[in-house]
């Protein structure tokens, strides 16, 4: 997938069915989060600024391969 060097919505990526089951098999019951719909109008790039505090390195580096293979 063409994450457009991160620059792609979070939203566009949320409804694709694909990268939604991605995020969904890293990070399922944080999907339901009420943050979650504001956070669609937010880049990837700004997302993983924001996921470094919680998650580490290698699990956000696993999401971004396993998006960009789709």
């Amino acid at each position: 997938m063409d994450l457009r060097r991160n620059q792609i919505l979070v939203g566009e990526l949320l409804d694709n069915p694909a990268a939604y089951a991605v995020f969904q098999k890293r990070f399922g019951k944080f999907l339901r989060h009420p943050m979650v719909p504001a956070a669609r109008s937010l880049t990837l790039q700004q997302l993983i600024g924001f996921a470094q505090v919680y998650l580490p390195k290698s699990v956000i580096q696993d999401t971004l391969r396993d998006l960009q293979r789709l």
